[in-house]
């Protein structure tokens, strides 16, 4: 009868160990990075549909590598489309993505902005905020060089790996 009962127990705490792993993840709601494009280029052509592409790439990768350490989960923001488009720029909105991220239960506002100085010279930033306490609690960066899919995808995932998920 003891033994029967070490064998329930112990079957039991292996069942709720993955259990109380998955609700120790950090609810995060990562928003689409944004673009500040300080080039001439920029200002002569306007909105290049490469750049515009590769910042729903970059986000994608971000909520993906986030996913993937087993750390965060990632909050739904499709409800709060309309409101986050109504925002507009969220690094100029003081604030505000704390707020819709808070409407999607997350506990982490994530947000990105890529600048662009020249086709050779671009920069990601991702800053995480807390959404009780509206405060920065993470910040990183990364130079890259070159404009292409590849440049970009590398520096995010490299800002993920080397800067997000380290302790």
């Amino acid at each position: 009868m003891r033994t029967l009962f070490v064998s329930a127990l112990v079957l039991l705490l292996c069942l709720s160990g993955p259990l109380r792993a998955e609700s120790e993840k950090t609810r995060v709601a990562v928003f689409n990075f944004e673009l500040i494009d300080t080039s001439l280029e920029g200002e002569v052509k306007g909105i290049n549909d490469d750049e515009t592409k590769r910042l729903v790439l970059i986000s994608d990768i971000l909520r993906e590598k986030l996913s993937e350490s087993g750390l965060y989960e990632i909050a739904n923001l499709t409800a709060l489309k309309p409101k986050i488009e109504d925002a507009g720029y969220l690094h100029s909105c003081n604030g505000c993505e704390v707020k819709l991220a808070g409407e999607a239960d997350a506990q982490i506002a994530i947000t990105g902005v890529v600048q662009k100085v020249s086709n050779l010279i671009l920069n990601i930033n991702v800053y995480m905020r807390d959404v009780e306490s509206g405060e920065m609690v993470r910040s990183a960066s990364a130079d890259i060089r070159g404009n292409t899919d590849r440049s970009w995808s590398h520096g995010i995932s490299w800002l993920a790996r080397n800067r997000l998920l380290k302790p």
